[in-house]
């Protein structure tokens, strides 16, 4: 039952929270062990939260997740797990979570609660919306970034990386909805019923779309990304970006496998050797400048 209940929560999808940390290594403060610990709690908290509305998530679609050939091996939607089980298990958690991201930061605490009511309204009404289901888990991303950047004392984050990180969860959102057209073929209106207001040729003209603005935007913060300095060497990531964007746009097109963005980040190698090769950039220009 305990295997079920972690399984629950998610923990492949807490990779995404890991943009708290933006703030921190762009504003250069990586290094500094406080505002390290500090980002690292708010980390480890908003994977709780974030957890709760997962399984939240999962007694609310339960019968639809039991006719998904994917979702249905889900603890819940299996049967490894009961409803009732689940509800004392995020009841627990909300009454140990929330209180200790408010003594951690208030208005860390209160990100934490607006982001929870937007996930749960979500859940119910916003994710059966086409358009809307998508941008509403680009807000969730921006929310992600703002929630680390709280929590410590910044003194410059580029509102260029606010903005990137809208147009990459859109990327991923809009990239995940064709995986699932794919996957689910003509039956995907009855597993997801705002599948029915997408087609793959008009995900594939948003697809374009967002990743232009994504390219623009990243060379946009290259030339911004040291106020203080006359340098653009961040320049030197560019192609590195470039071909992450490109990587997963061949699996997306190749494959379904990307209806789930954090496995083809957890086995995808190339993808994997790009962002490796771009975090080490990027440190290597903020922290040792040449």
């Amino acid at each position: 039952m305990i295997g079920a209940l972690i399984e629950t929560l998610r923990p492949r999808q807490w990779i995404k929270n890991l943009v708290i940390f933006a703030g921190l290594v762009f504003d250069g403060q990586l290094t500094r062990i406080n505002p390290f610990l500090t980002v690292l709690a708010a980390f480890v908290l908003f994977c709780l939260v974030s957890g709760i509305t997962y399984t939240i998530n999962d007694l609310l679609d339960l019968e639809a997740d039991r006719n998904h050939p994917n979702k249905r091996q889900r603890p819940l939607a299996s049967g490894r797990l009961t409803a009732a089980q689940a509800i004392a298990f995020v009841s627990i958690l909300t009454v140990v979570t929330f209180p200790l991201a408010f003594v951690l930061n208030p208005l860390f605490g209160s990100i934490c609660v607006g982001y929870t009511v937007l996930m749960l309204t979500y859940s119910k009404w916003l994710k059966h919306i086409t358009l809307i289901d998508v941008m509403v888990i680009a807000i969730g991303f921006v929310i992600r970034v703002v929630a680390g950047v709280v929590v410590i004392t910044v003194k410059f984050f580029s509102p260029w990386l606010l903005i990137l990180t809208t147009f990459l969860a859109l990327y991923l959102g809009f990239g995940k909805r064709m995986s699932e057209l794919k996957l689910l073929e003509k039956s995907a209106g009855e597993h997801r019923k705002v599948l029915d207001g997408y087609t793959i040729p008009l995900l594939n003209q948003f697809i374009s779309i967002i990743t232009s603005a994504i390219l623009i935007t990243y060379v946009l913060y290259t030339f911004n990304a040291h106020p203080e300095q006359d340098r653009y060497t961040m320049m030197i990531t560019i192609p590195m970006v470039l071909y992450g964007i490109f990587r997963y746009m061949t699996i997306l097109q190749s494959s379904t496998e990307a209806a789930s963005p954090e496995e083809v980040l957890l086995h995808d190698r190339p993808l994997q050797l790009s962002i490796l090769l771009w975090a080490t950039s990027v440190f290597l220009i903020l922290y040792f400048p040449f």
